[in-house]
């Protein structure tokens, strides 16, 4: 198993004491956190993007840029990129950049966002998501693998002997995994170009996300890709350890609760993937993704996903759960050294095993 760390840059006030960070404050946290996470040993690092709701997240490129600096091992990912409200030229040069800078570390997790408003502040319609997903997509492995790249699609004027620059580090376009939530079509698209997917694993229960993994699996295959490079990410809700779990749950409660009502959503009620069934955080120990206990018992929920996932990297966030950036980074001192190993040991994987290259560059057509 590989580990990441993932921030989606919230910023909303702590749901029982009102408090809320500076913006600069909070940007300068989500970099540290990075950099210590490449001090901790975890393989990877990622910065989601939010264009509505109370995050600061907006500019993930802007963050990356940042972090690229003040490491030089870690991977830095995306969580996700939403590609879907993206102009696909200006994805291919902003990540190629990132590619240069990090000397190859950056990978992209693209999907449609987790925030229903983000296709109206861009002026797009939400009925065609998955149609400007794809479309999308397409256009961004051509512009990665071709130079002077002629095109023509629904969403976007046509193209004409383009070639984006900088070209992506080494000649070799980054991974791009694809997130999945709720729905077949990000599974499904992944198959199809033998990418790896990652799947959300933060808000409903274990079921709903291991029908997703097992139609990609099956596609996969389908689709004539070697099963054993069917990689696959698992996201989790928030991180909390004590020394047992009813510590956890005791000193855990009153803020996971009040933040499970914060965050809830009543116009898209029934909808999945945006409200939590898991209202207690009994509830989320026992059911929910969310990693509450001790050692052991967030050990087991790992590996009890993996059993039901087979995934190969691990993500977990420590900026949701209330705590100040001390607690958030011995909180991830914990993991690393108290449960990582564990897992390392019972899940291994040839994910980022050896520094193989990744997808390779297509034939350039003229």
């Amino acid at each position: 198993m590989r580990f990441q760390v993932l921030t989606i840059g919230g910023r909303a006030p702590h749901p029982l004491t009102g408090e809320q960070a500076a913006a600069a404050d909070r940007l300068d946290e989500i970099v540290e956190t990075g950099a210590v996470a490449e001090e901790l040993g975890f393989d990877a690092y990622a910065v989601g993007e939010r264009h509505a709701g109370p995050f600061l997240s907006s500019s993930p490129t802007v963050l990356l840029g940042a972090l690229a600096a003040r490491t030089s091992r870690i991977r830095l990912l995306t969580g996700v990129t939403v590609l879907a409200v993206l102009d696909p030229v200006r994805v291919a040069e902003d990540y190629a950049t990132l590619h240069q800078l990090s000397r190859g570390r950056l990978e992209l997790v693209i999907g449609k966002g987790a925030e229903a408003g983000h296709f109206g502040l861009f002026g797009l319609d939400e009925g065609l998501q998955w149609e400007y997903q794809a479309e999308k997509y397409e256009l961004l492995r051509r512009l990665w693998r071709e130079e002077k790249v002629t095109w023509q699609g629904r969403f976007r004027p046509p193209l004409t002997d383009t070639t984006t620059v900088p070209r992506p580090y080494g000649g070799r376009p980054p991974r791009v995994w694809h997130g999945s939530a709720t729905s077949l079509n990000s599974p499904e698209l992944a198959a199809r170009h033998g990418d790896p997917l990652f799947s959300a694993n933060a808000i409903q229960p274990r079921e709903a996300y291991a029908r997703l993994i097992g139609h990609y699996r099956e596609r996969f295959e389908a689709y004539g890709h070697d099963p054993r490079t069917a990689y696959v990410g698992a996201g989790s809700g928030g991180l909390f350890i004590a020394d047992t779990t009813q510590q956890a749950v005791t000193r855990f409660k009153d803020y996971y609760e009040a933040r499970v009502r914060q965050t809830h959503k009543p116009h898209l009620e029934g909808r999945p993937g945006y409200n939590t069934p898991f209202h207690t955080v009994e509830d989320a120990v026992a059911d929910g993704p969310h990693l509450i206990g001790s050692p052991q018992q967030i050990t087991d929920k790992i590996l009890g996903f993996h059993a039901a996932y087979r995934h190969d990297l691990q993500s977990i966030t420590v900026d949701t759960s209330g705590l100040s950036l001390p607690e958030q980074i011995d909180q991830l001192r914990r993991f690393a050294e108290e449960i990582a190993p564990v897992v390392r040991r019972e899940a291994p994987t040839t994910l980022w095993q050896t520094p193989e290259p990744l997808s390779p560059a297509e034939p350039t057509r003229h």
